[in-house]
Order: C-alpha cells, then structure tokens, then sequence
C-alpha cells in the first residue's frame, strides 16, 4: 500500500503535496518523491528514506510547480531504493506516473516493451505504466486515449495520477480497486489516496470510481469510463475533520484495518499467482532439495507465531513432515538439530523482531534453510533468510495486528501448496482446487464483516468479567490461541486459550457464574467433542460463546452463537480470525480501552 497525492492549480503545489504526503506517510515509508511541472520543464525528485530526506531536497534545489504529484511508498516490487522511487518516468522524461497498488501481468507487458527497445531503470511493476502510455501516445498524441489503451492492457489493482509535459495543465487519473479521491476547491484540485492529504484545504470531495479516467485542471473536472464515455461527477461534502480523515472514516485504525483484511489478503494471494500457478521468482530451493526436507521449524512472537503455528500444523497434515514450532525466545536456548535438510519459517511482521533476529542467526550457522514471511521489503529478517515471501497488508497502525495476521496466513496458504506440489504431496487437479478455493476467501471475508450486530452484545457480557477463556480443537486451537492474545491485549481482560479436552485437567477449576468461554468449531470430526467440553463449562455456570462454521447451523448450543461461511477445513483460521478481532475490539471500545494504543506495548518490538 503506497500513498499517493496530486495537485493543480494557480499556486505553488509543491508545498502542499509534501503536506498531503506527510499525512499519508502511514501508508508507505521506505521512499517517497514528487514530481512537478514549472516553466515549461518537469523536475523529478525522489529519494529512499522517510519523507524528510525529499523534503529536504525539495528545499536544497528550490523545487516548485503549479502542477504536481507526488508518492510516498511502500515497497512491493523492487527493494527501497532511489530507482525504485516514484514517479516514473516515460523513457523521453516527459511523462510522470504515480501508482499505489499492483500490476499483476507487468511482466508480461515489460518484455514486449524490452523488444521494442525500451529502457528500463528500476525493478517495479510501476515502471510499466509510464512506458506504455508514451508508446500509446507517440501513436497520436492524445494523452486521455494513450491512458486509455495502456490500461486496457494491464491487469491488477490501481490508483494512479499521470502528468504529460505536453499538457502542463492538466492531471490524469485513473482508478481500479485502489483509492483514489479528489478534493475541490475553487481554483484549486487536490487528489490522493485518502482525504486526509488535503481535507485542511476542502472538504468537497468526489470519489473516483472503478475503471474511471479523470482529467483535472485548475478550473475543470472531467470523468470517462474507460470506453471515454463521459459521466457525471458527484460532489460530495466530506463530514471528516483533520484528525479523523486518515482513518478513512472509521473510529479508529484497527477498526479500518480489520476491514481491510479482504483487499490485502486478496492483493497477498494475488502477488504469487500467474497464470493459475503459485509462482516464487528467484526461489533458492530445487524440488530434489525441497523433497529431501525432513524437519520443519516455525518460529516467531505473539501474534506472528500464532500465525506460523498454522503452518506446522498444515505440513503435517499435508506434507507428511515432522514439523514443530517454537518462539523465538526459547528457540536459540533450546537449539533444536538443525542441518541442510532442516527448513526454518520465520514469520514476522515488521521483519525486526529481536528475538526472531536472534534465532536465525543460530539457525544459519548450522546450514539450515531459511524462509521468511514478512511485511517489510528489505528488512533484517530477509536479509538473514535464504528466500522471503512479502505479505501485502501494507503499513499496519493498530498495534494490535489484524490485517497483517491474516495476510500471513493466505501467505502460509500459498507456500504450503507450493511444497505440496513440488514434492508430489497434491496433485495439479487438487491443486487447483485449493487455489480456487482460496480466490474466493476475501468475498467470504466480506460476509463476516457484513453482519456484525451479534458483537457488541456479545462485549457488554464479556467487559463485565476479570477473566475469559478460549477453546478449540486441532486447527481450531490455533485461532483460540490468537483471539486470546486479541482479547487480553485490548481490552486487558486476562484471557487464556486451552485445547478444548484439556479443560478438565485442571482449568476448569478456574470456572465460575458468568465465565465467558468461547469456543472455535469448524472441525466436524471433533464438533460433537468440543460441543461437550461446552457443556461441562455451562453446567457450572460460564457463558458460552461459539464461533461455528455454517456447516453447523441449527447445531449450535451456545448462549451466543457467531456462523462464518463454509470453507476447506484447512482454511477456516482466516475467517474465524475475523471473529475472534471483532470480539476483542467491540469489548474493548465497550471498555473504552484505547484500541489503537493499548498500553505498553509497542508495534514492533526490536529489543529482547
């Protein structure tokens, strides 16, 4: 997830588009860069780091425009770099792009551009985009139908702002499943990623709708389908105030965040497929050296682990491999056999993570295999690996991770499949189906999120006990293991998360009038079980809360009683996550926790 920016008008942009950049920093810092049009010449400044090092710049050569865009990014394509900065630009230096989000066949259409003799300057997909609209318009010199054709060519998601040299008073834009929104005011036009770049100036805003082109000056807005249809603008008068615009509109990021998980676990799934296949490019590991594996270790902390706990369970049960998992912060204590066979999965977030730092660094001494999970291009943690697989969830706010989890866990999906079918474990037609499969897991996402009236009223019983519990069996325990580590971290309730049969070896002494206990069951050979462990707790008073797969409806025997959609059932933990978030955040707003920032704890953590 990139930010991105834009303005024209009768001022110096310059200053305000670094302003709007600021404010869309938490959507990209490895790099950042701008591009303005002054006096007949288009100035291109760009630079890695945070944006101070392009502000700095920016004031070093006196840059200024009244037509300028501007990106602070992300990296998914290409490590932080200056080349790899935005904008982009035509081969000739006179048209600029900016661009948040992915380009799916940019491989695809960069070869074509190679054979027909363009140069290429960086590693991202972006870089395709400006190429292709100059190879377009050197056909007639018709900048709105070059952008048209160029982006009936490429497939994937976009937000994109373009200006030509050619046409110094106008900003194009063009958008499809990226935001994208524009900002009036009178002889001014702002745009970007989200309102809070420029809602100080205007809060007139029309939002920019899928596979629409708009062309922007100082004192006219028009917009086009894509088959350069003309079609009406609706102005609308934005009701967010500086503070709250970054938000998108939600309450809080965490609340925002949550509801992203299905474009993020999309745009994850999305980033490894071509074709129908699972494609990892420049993976290090030959099928004969993958099927010589004989051990696998996931490590990694908090909410990371848990995730990663989802990845030993599945090369068990699909790889037929001895797998286990361990944190972090015991791993290099208690140092397992490791050798060139033994294959390490380090899941993390930030890619910084102390102890998970630590632990590779022991595992690469004894020649074990290293692949890392991770949100962050170019961070220690790949450094250390053999091989990293990025998830796509973009710049996370909320502490407490939502988004990142779940892009963690389509990432897991993604690589389990892989080494199943480069050992020979699945077959190409059960291969596909698992694919298909997980194609349709961010719509069922979406029905999760859809109906979420049962979780308040689930809060206002849990907010008013010291102590919770969650429950599950096989896979299920993974997810009761992550919602307990939702729940207590929020809403500092004391929460714990057992194997549902182990309940009454001891746990269930800890049982009293008006315990909640929630229970995770999508599993139908273990639903009768789990069901009974439920009423052991009930009979002495808890108040059970279930998370059921819809397999189950007209099954269920809990107070409360929450359904996702049906699944594989290796699969369900990506959608009962959402649960499980959805039942810490409502208790903790309930308790008017703040959910953003919960105490003492910090995003990343990278002391041990």
């Amino acid at each position: 997830m990139c930010g991105i920016t834009g303005y024209i008008g009768k001022n110096n942009g310059v200053e305000k588009v670094l302003e709007g950049l600021s404010k869309l920093e938490y959507r990209g810092y490895d790099s950042a860069g701008l591009a303005a049009i002054d006096n007949g010449k288009l100035n291109i400044v760009k630079t890695k780091g945070r944006l101070k090092e392009l502000e700095k710049l920016v004031l070093e050569g006196k840059v200024e425009g009244n037509v300028v865009i501007g990106h602070t990014r992300w990296a998914t394509h290409g490590v932080p770099s200056g080349a790899n900065s935005h904008p982009h630009t035509s081969m000739d230096g006179k048209i600029a792009v900016v661009h948040n989000g992915i380009i799916e066949n940019f491989r695809k259409i960069k070869d074509s551009l190679l054979e027909k003799g363009y140069v290429f300057k960086s590693e991202t997909d972006s870089e395709v985009i400006g190429h292709l609209i100059s190879y377009y318009y050197d056909e007639n010199k018709d900048p709105l139908l070059a952008i048209k054709k160029a982006f009936d060519s490429l497939e994937g998601s976009y937000a994109c702002l373009i200006i030509f040299l050619d046409h110094a008073d106008k900003i194009f834009a063009v958008k499809k499943d990226s935001p994208l929104v524009i900002g009036v005011g009178g002889e001014e036009v702002y745009l970007a990623s989200d309102p809070a770049a420029f809602i100080k100036y205007t809060k007139n805003i029309i939002y920019l709708e899928n596979n629409e082109i708009a062309t922007l000056g100082s004192d006219e807005i028009k917009i086009f389908n894509m088959d350069l249809e003309k079609v009406d603008c609706k102005v609308e008068k934005s009701n967010l105030n500086e503070d709250s615009a970054s938000k998108e509109g939600f309450e809080t990021f965490t609340l925002k965040e949550i509801y992203e998980q299905p474009k993020v676990c999309m745009d994850t799934l999305n980033s490894k497929l071509e074709n129908g296949d699972i494609v990892y490019e420049d993976f290090p590991f030959t099928k004969e050296e993958l099927s010589k594996i004989n051990k696998i270790y996931t490590i990694g902390c908090g909410t990371a682990f848990y995730a990663g706990i989802n990845f030993s369970y599945l090369a068990k049960k699909m790889l037929g491999i001895e797998s286990f998992e361990i944190l972090s912060s015991e791993f290099r204590y208690d140092l397992p056999n490791l050798d060139e066979n033994s294959l390490i999965v380090a899941v993390s977030q930030s890619g910084e993570t102390a102890d998970t730092l630590a632990a590779l660094k022991e595992a690469r001494k004894m020649g074990a295999k290293i692949v890392a999970i991770t949100n962050v291009l170019a961070s220690a943690i790949t450094r250390l690996s053999d091989y990293s697989i990025y998830t796509l969830a973009g710049p996370e706010i909320g502490v407490c991770s939502t988004k990142a989890y779940t892009s963690q866990l389509m990432a897991i999906y993604e690589f389990i499949l892989y080494l199943a079918k480069a050992t020979g474990k699945i077959d190409e037609s059960k291969f596909k189906e698992y694919i298909e499969e997980l194609k349709s897991i961010p719509e069922k996402q979406k029905k999760i999120l859809d109906d979420v009236g049962i979780y308040e009223e689930i809060a206002n019983v849990i907010k008013e006990k010291s102590s919770a519990f969650y429950i599950g069996r096989l896979i299920d325990y993974k997810t009761a293991m992550e919602g307990a580590l939702k729940l207590k971290e929020i809403s500092y309730i004391h929460t714990e998360a057992f194997p549902a049969g182990e309940l009454k070896h001891g746990s269930i002494a800890l049982i009293e009038e008006k315990t909640p206990v929630i229970a995770v069951l999508t599993q139908e050979e273990v639903f009768e079980k789990t069901l009974s462990n439920l009423e052991e707790v009930k009979a002495r008073g808890a108040v059970t809360i279930g998370i059921y797969s819809e397999i189950f409806r007209g099954k269920d025997k809990t107070d409360f009683s929450i359904f996702v959609p049906e699944t594989y059932k290796v699969f369900y933990p990506i959608l009962t996550a959402i649960s499980v978030q959805l039942i810490a955040y409502n208790t903790a707003k309930a308790l008017n926790r703040d959910v953003d920032k919960p105490r003492n704890l910090a995003k990343s953590v990278t002391v041990e």
